[in-house]
């Protein structure tokens, strides 16, 4: 099911938390050990345990290795996840930007950063992922009229920080799919426009890249419903997740029911976007120098 996230960054869990607390679970699970009967182990109440394996809470040390040895862990078993435990609780580069960081927002970049596939549809906008600074600022500055320019200052570079996850060794493939309005949309005037191209196509270079643009020309399709962004984990224990965004809130689906229309969406459109327009280089060239005209 879908959830609104509220937690401040400060309460985000790592993807690596995650990982662990359903690995503990399952360790618990495997020694025929119960809920009620790990809280017993620890003198703890049944909340504790529940908040442990629901990656709600940190994973304390001491608690960690007693756990672990009611579950008749080896001594390398606990030691590695004590050591696991202490990386997961490390601030994520996103914590260094508190001021500028929406509530809700802290847990998508948790799982942004880890994650081995983004697939993501903008109907309205270019993505963040792929943004220039100009651009950014210019969308950003419309969704908060009132901040000061170090604010916005703030902002922006939080947005163009994200963009690393691209740069970074083992980037994860970015398929993403815009609605011809995102680049039909004058954000920053015709001269922003043409360098927001310009970075588009530069991106299209880029083996982990995918991009498609449909055009107004194939009419109704899956994505009018708005924007959203289906994310792949490397990690088994994380589930695919879509991640759909409002003014004020996010929520994040995983079940597989909720999940599977997004996937098909996706791939639908990707279709339509390839058949419509082949060439999409030829295309954005073309929109470039309409720009230049403008």
């Amino acid at each position: 099911m879908g959830r609104p996230v509220q937690s401040g960054p400060g309460s985000t869990p790592s993807v690596l938390r995650m990982v662990l607390a359903k690995r503990l679970r399952e360790r618990r699970e495997q020694a025929g050990v119960s809920q009620e009967e790990a809280a017993e182990a620890l003198d703890v109440s049944f909340a504790t345990v529940w908040r442990m394996e629901g990656a709600k809470t940190s994973l304390r040390t001491l608690y960690l290795k007693e756990l672990l040895r009611h579950y008749e862990a080896s001594d390398d078993e606990i030691e590695e996840f004590v050591r696991l435990a202490k990386q997961a609780e490390e601030p994520g580069w996103w914590n260094a930007f508190r001021e500028a960081l929406p509530d809700w927002f802290g847990v998508y970049l948790s799982l942004e950063t880890e994650a081995r596939m983004i697939a993501a549809y903008e109907p309205h906008y270019v993505s963040g992922l792929v943004q220039t600074e100009e651009y950014a600022r210019a969308t950003l500055r419309v969704g908060f009229p009132h901040e000061s320019e170090e604010q916005l200052d703030r902002r922006v570079e939080l947005r163009l920080r994200r963009q690393r996850v691209l740069e970074r060794e083992n980037p994860p493939t970015l398929w993403l799919v815009l609605d011809e309005t995102a680049l039909r949309r004058v954000v920053g005037g015709p001269e922003v426009m043409r360098r927001q191209i310009d970075a588009l196509l530069d991106a299209m270079d880029r083996e982990h890249v995918a991009l498609r643009v449909v055009p107004f020309s194939v009419g109704p399709h899956p994505g009018t419903g708005g924007h959203y962004s289906y994310l792949r984990f490397a990690e088994p224990e994380i589930p695919d997740t879509v991640y759909v965004e409002s003014l004020s809130s996010a929520q994040y689906f995983q079940e597989r029911s909720d999940i599977e229309p997004y996937l098909d969406a996706h791939t639908t459109m990707a279709a339509m976007a390839s058949e419509a327009l082949p060439d999409l280089r030829q295309w954005l060239h073309h929109l470039r120098k309409e720009y230049e005209n403008a």
